[in-house]
């Protein structure tokens, strides 16, 4: 899944934030369960970039509000 941009995430619907949000928490949660049971990691930083967009979108949801 690529990684948004606050512009591009400002422009989606309110729906289509909540369902992005919740793919994005599933595949993190993936790798760091991948992390916990000692696999290699292919991309170390895909965490770090999860993690950023997932507070990116939460705070323009704030934004909103």
């Amino acid at each position: 899944m690529a990684i948004l941009k606050a512009k591009d995430i400002r422009k989606m619907k309110p729906e289509e934030l909540k369902k992005r949000l919740q793919e994005l928490r599933l595949e993190l949660a993936k790798e760091l369960g991948n992390v916990k049971m000692g696999r290699p990691i292919k991309n170390p930083g895909r965490i770090r970039e999860l993690r950023r967009t997932i507070a990116r979108i939460l705070t323009i949801q704030k934004e909103k509000r």
